[in-house]
């Protein structure tokens, strides 16, 4: 019976509500080593996951937001990326900071 339950909408949310309490009060505690789900390396909020995937199932938008975000992580950010090609410079060892005027004729 229970398990019928959890194959409904609501007792999804039911169970990622429960799974988000358990990994709040064992992180807190400083346990959460516990849990399959945190690593070593994993930071963060990871009881938010389910519910950002739960709330893209029934909004696309959120869909669309969530796939910007894996894709803004695979992009390298480059420092020149939108700049204009070689005329400004910051240089923070010796505190300045150079801008060139294009040439106008």
């Amino acid at each position: 019976m229970g398990f019928l339950v959890l194959m409904t909408l609501p007792g999804l949310v039911l169970l990622l509500t429960a799974l988000a309490l358990v990994d709040q009060v064992l992180l807190r505690a400083g346990r959460a080593g516990l849990l399959p789900w945190r690593t070593g390396a994993r930071q963060g909020q990871v009881s938010a996951t389910g519910f950002e995937q739960l709330h893209a199932t029934f909004s696309a938008g959120k869909q669309h937001e969530l796939r910007e975000r894996q894709s803004a992580l695979i992009l390298r950010d480059e420092d020149e990326d939108g700049a204009p090609p070689n005329r400004t410079g910051v240089d923070l060892l010796r505190g300045s900071a150079v801008i060139r005027l294009p040439r106008t004729s």
